[in-house]
């Protein structure tokens, strides 16, 4: 484990980031056990297509499943099985016990998902879920992020298998999450800096708002957390050269993502989350500032509040860090 600061705008004293390293590299989304063995343990998949199991104490790191593509955003299934988006495969259900698949959601409408990203599951197995894009697949994430081509989509999978879109025309539409009282459902905007909400019941049922609005920063997974708060994930600042190639011509958007990677624009390095209120409040900011630790840890794509302690995860990393609220 390695340590670094990390400091909350909500004006509480200095944290200790912890990392937990693991035989893998892409820990893109975490999840945390809420019942029997698995109580407290940590969930995450990696870049090779494992799906692994971190201890409590952070101890003790098994893989405990594959996907044989590559597995993003995870979440519990009320059957006991792990709900696993796979970028390459679609909406998967995965047997822990004994590492048995079944493929849940590959298509829509006759069309094979792109880029299943994330999702969050109601209490009677609903699953809500995102498809970042139409066009642009896992390998292609910076694509869509320059060109915005708005074709993301959350969708819906009911208990009977029946799936439908609700949103569509999203932003690269990334990070789900549920309100605790299941009224709405949000979906980030990762280009767009956005999380859109849909209300699901009550007298706004079927309108759409947003939650957050000009992040400071590139939102991924979102997850509700334990505290009942929104927590969003925030993958990297905002750039502004970004924000100028976003909203240039087409032929523009197209040009720089056909030149070399290492001449693309890059991420900058930071480790931050964010948790909102049912109103869009920000009631935590936590972002690590010290330079060492960003050197060891960034590109923040998964978060999940749990008991007062925060799990990270990272599209790039072979680790997940901790943080104690």
């Amino acid at each position: 484990m390695s340590a670094g600061e990390a400091a909350a705008s909500d004006g509480a004293v200095a944290r200790t980031l912890d990392l937990v390293h693991v035989p893998g590299f892409g820990t893109e989304d975490v999840l945390v056990g809420l019942h029997g063995p698995d109580e407290g343990a940590v969930f995450t998949g990696t870049e090779d297509g494992a799906l692994l199991r971190i201890s409590h104490d952070g101890r003790r790191v098994t893989r405990v499943g594959h996907t044989a593509g590559r597995p993003l955003g995870l979440e519990h299934l009320p059957d006991g099985r792990l709900l696993v988006c796979d970028a390459r495969r679609g909406l998967l259900a995965v047997d822990l016990a004994g590492d048995r698949v079944e493929t849940l959601v590959r298509e829509v409408d006759g069309t094979p998902m792109r880029f299943c990203n994330n999702a969050a599951v109601a209490p009677d197995g609903t699953i809500f879920f995102s498809d970042s894009s139409l066009r642009h697949g896992i390998d292609e994430w910076k694509h869509e992020m320059v060109r915005v081509t708005r074709t993301g989509r959350l969708l819906r999978r009911a208990p009977d298998g029946t799936v439908e879109v609700l949103l569509d025309d999203l932003g690269f539409a990334n990070g789900v999450a549920l309100a605790p009282d299941g009224s709405w459902v949000a979906v980030a905007e990762t280009a767009l800096r956005t999380v859109v909400r849909l209300w699901l019941t009550g007298p706004r049922a079927g309108e759409r708002d947003l939650l957050a609005d000009d992040l400071p920063g590139y939102p991924d997974n979102i997850a509700t957390g334990s505290d009942g708060l929104t927590w969003i994930a925030v993958a990297s600042p905002e750039d502004p050269l970004i924000t100028r190639i976003q909203r240039g011509p087409g032929w523009v958007r197209r040009a720089v993502t056909a030149v070399p990677d290492r001449l693309q624009p890059a991420p900058r390095r930071t480790v931050r989350a964010i948790a909102l209120d049912a109103d869009g409040g920000v009631v935590h900011d936590l972002e690590v500032r010290d330079p060492a630790t960003r050197a060891q840890f960034h590109m923040v794509t998964g978060v999940r509040e749990h008991d007062g302690r925060v799990w990270l995860g990272s599209l790039h990393e072979g680790s997940v860090a901790r943080v104690d609220l």
